[in-house]
């Protein structure tokens, strides 16, 4: 039996702008920056968070039902990185630890996690790798993600990472939320890996878990 995630309430969404419109832009969940707000908030007080908002063209926190385009989120993170590149990779963790406490908290009913922590992992650890592929849009928005694997995920053209040009993976947020994720439910002894990201010129951001 796969868990079923409770999907995010629908309801009018005020983050659609005439550029997302005209260029077709996917919808993601908001937790991609209502998780990173307090983050940087901690790391630099309200002068970071407003700092990295204004640079990211995003005036006012996204409201936490239902979706919202993707061109935000992925405009905060990537200001954030261009802001504050050595601890980008630390905040965008921390906010993906953060997601995938909320997902728990507020999206995975008790009795799926329950069902999880009791499974061998070697079951319960495909079990989730489905449930999170059938909500992948809450993460991956217009991204192609994919199950590749046993344990291994791939966002092929990711928009958190679109168009940017690294030496090294850049999606900390997500690893994060994977490795949160399957530690809590799965094994605690999972960690999760980018080994290859569309930043460096990789034609998918690649996620691997395994036992640390």
């Amino acid at each position: 039996m796969v868990p079923r995630l409770r999907p995010a309430a629908a309801g009018p969404n005020k983050w659609r702008t005439p550029d997302d419109a005209n260029r077709g832009a996917g919808l993601i969940g908001p937790n991609a920056i209502l998780q990173l707000l307090p983050v940087l908030e901690r790391a630099g007080g309200q002068p970071l968070r407003d700092q990295v908002m204004a640079a990211a063209g995003v005036f006012a926190p996204p409201s936490d039902e239902g979706m919202m385009p993707e061109g935000p989120a992925a405009r905060m993170h990537q200001a954030l990185r261009a802001i504050e590149p050595e601890m980008a990779p630390s905040l965008a963790w921390a906010a993906g630890e953060r997601t995938a406490r909320y997902i728990m908290a507020r999206r995975i009913p008790k009795p799926a996690q329950l069902l999880l922590r009791v499974l061998p992992a070697a079951l319960a650890g495909p079990v989730l790798s489905k449930a999170i592929a059938q909500h992948a849009w809450t993460f991956a928005g217009s991204g192609e993600f994919a199950v590749t694997g046993p344990l291994v995920f791939e966002i092929r053209d990711n928009p958190i990472v679109r168009g940017e040009v690294s030496e090294t993976p850049l999606c900390h947020w997500h690893a994060a939320v994977f490795e949160t994720l399957f530690r809590s439910l799965v094994d605690p002894r999972l960690r999760c890996v980018e080994e290859s990201c569309c930043a460096t010129g990789a034609p998918a951001c690649r996620f691997v878990l395994n036992r640390g």
